[in-house]
């Protein structure tokens, strides 16, 4: 069957590959039918993304049907639509052990460190497949994304009567809104991007943004919209090493920073200030599904309203 891969970067070719054995105990065969393209596949493509390696065919972000499964498989049947995790964990290291399964100290991502899904059919444990009910394949694809806001969101546990500042505007960032506006904390937004915030304000609507021009005005601008304390829950999706080392800036006293993005460059903070800082790894499976991400999960696929192509995520992702 046919594959496209990533044979180094800025050049992609069109393969042959053995299509997948019978599925083993635990496993499950599927069939690709929705693909999304996320930063990390750009930067693999741009040989920019420290964790990918070469030649490899890439995919993460996928709407899979099951068309076979292995001895002892329970969680799917043949015909069941799936989201996948595209996280392979080794359940036995320290971290797998704790519950910790997106800790995994010898983690494989599909599409990254191993193949992922620009192919026909591949072989997935079938643990790592979410049945999606009567979302459609399209909306499957997105799952991954959404649960990564939803994690962020969890991490930084905002409250009701608290502030939640998401730093970019990004897909990502837009999928931290989604889950910041369900917390019932007041989100603002802030990005170096005004057509970016125009879109918060006027499809996500959220009416609390600020423009990021790199100058210092920003702490000011959070610290008059909450009444100088700052937020309480700052989320940067950025990436960026200088927005990450200038965030702890925006956190009141006692506040909650959590890091979604990658860099390998050096963080420093300028300003001393009592904080909890956590990294939110790119997946729910490090504790349980956050309630809000069960709620909302549910809502969407009763009313059909999870995002998909015209969607404030699939519409940023698209531009």
């Amino acid at each position: 069957m046919k594959a496209i891969q990533l044979e180094k970067p800025g050049s992609f070719r069109l393969i042959d590959i053995e299509e997948p054995a019978a599925p083993g105990p635990g496993e499950a065969v599927v069939r690709v039918r929705q693909v999304g393209i996320c930063g990390t596949d750009l930067g693999g493509y741009l040989g920019k993304m420290p964790f990918f390696s070469y030649p490899r065919i890439p995919g993460h972000e996928l709407g899979v049907e099951v068309v076979a499964v292995g001895e002892g498989v329970v969680e799917v049947r043949p015909g069941d639509r799936c989201s996948v995790e595209p996280y392979l964990n080794c359940q036995r290291c320290h971290a797998c052990r704790r519950g910790h399964t997106n800790c995994c100290h010898h983690n494989q991502t599909l599409g990254v460190h191993c193949d992922g899904g620009l192919r026909r059919f591949y072989t997935v444990p079938a643990r790592k497949l979410h049945r999606g009910g009567s979302l459609d394949f399209e909306q499957l694809a997105l799952v991954e994304t959404l649960a990564i806001g939803s994690h962020a969101v969890f991490r930084a546990a905002p409250k009701p009567g608290e502030t939640v500042l998401v730093i970019g505007a990004g897909p990502i960032g837009l999928s931290v809104i989604e889950f910041a506006k369900l917390s019932g904390a007041r989100t603002v937004v802030m990005d170096m991007n005004e057509q970016r915030l125009a879109f918060v304000r006027e499809v996500m609507g959220v009416p609390d943004t600020v423009w990021s021009r790199g100058d210092g005005s920003e702490v000011a601008a959070v610290e008059a919209l909450t009444g100088g304390n700052g937020a309480e829950s700052v989320i940067d999706a950025t990436g960026s090493h200088r927005s990450m080392s200038q965030a702890l800036a925006y956190c009141a006293f006692a506040g909650r920073l959590v890091y979604v993005g990658i860099t390998q460059a050096d963080l420093t903070f300028p300003t001393p200030r009592s904080c909890t800082v956590a990294n939110s790894a790119s997946s729910a499976a490090a504790t349980p599904c956050p309630p809000i991400f069960g709620a909302s999960s549910t809502t969407s696929s009763r009313a059909g309203s999870t995002p998909g192509r015209g969607s404030p995520i699939a519409a940023v992702s698209a531009t």
